[in-house]
């Protein structure tokens, strides 16, 4: 199968060859930082129609973790336009991190459109490496979509981690490669990831990132694996749940 996997590679590189000298001059990467938020938009219209009930399960017991009367602190990580803010409950205080600063005027249109929520702050930072936010400061962390395109995603839970306070939780929701490696979907993983990464901003296909997550520092953890509903057959495979700290 490696030898298979190599030359459909090959041949999808030769395909989008432009794109890869692009890269090599330098000048892909801001291109495709603007130009990312806009395909978000038009590929969460989409996600979202088929994955808002698996969202609208996930997030329903968010309250459960508020920790004081002035509301659920929430910190989602790599937030993008803002599509989950809709299932957050009424009076959160939520922080945005993002690392693409192009995000920030679509989150505006999010904000306005969800004014059930108190908005604290957008940062423009790495998920690996959120300094600008104190230890143990938050009740619950969201990520969905983000451990795909992170350079660290070990490094990403240990932030998560200190940020939590004690007995906070850390919800998540990503596609990942399919847990079986001899599938037709694995290979189909394989073949587009090196070129899919180029074009859809660090995106990986083939992350095993319940991996990191079984390893982290979690006092408990609530997993499962599904396939997302009439998406595109390499993006079938998710992970959805939370962990306690």
């Amino acid at each position: 199968m490696c030898a298979s996997v190599f030359i459909f590679q090959l041949a999808l590189a030769i395909i989008a060859f432009p794109f890869y000298i692009l890269h090599f001059l330098g000048l892909w990467n801001p291109i495709c930082k603007r130009l990312f938020p806009q395909f978000m938009i038009k590929f969460a219209v989409s996600y979202n129609r088929n994955m808002d009930p698996t969202k609208k399960d996930l997030f329903s017991n968010l309250c459960d973790f508020q920790s004081s009367t002035n509301g659920l602190k929430l910190l989602e990580i790599g937030c993008g336009t803002g599509v989950n803010f809709k299932f957050y409950p009424r009076g959160s205080r939520v922080t945005c991190v993002d690392l693409n600063p192009n995000f920030e005027k679509h989150l505006l249109k999010s904000q306005e459109e969800n004014d059930h929520l108190v908005f604290e702050r957008f940062l423009v930072a790495s998920a690996d490496n959120m300094n600008q936010v104190p230890d143990g400061s938050m009740d619950v962390v969201v990520c969905t979509l983000l451990a795909c395109s992170v350079s660290d995603t070990p490094k990403v839970l240990e932030e998560v981690c200190r940020v939590l306070r004690p007995g906070g939780a850390f919800y998540f929701l990503e596609h990942v490669a399919s847990p079986d490696d001899s599938s037709y979907t694995s290979f189909v993983q394989k073949v587009l990831n090196p070129t899919w990464k180029l074009l859809i901003d660090g995106c990986h296909l083939t992350r095993t990132t319940w991996k990191d997550l079984e390893k982290a520092k979690f006092s408990k953890l609530n997993l499962r694996h599904m396939q997302g509903p009439n998406l595109f057959m390499p993006l079938k495979p998710h992970i959805v749940g939370y962990a306690t700290k």
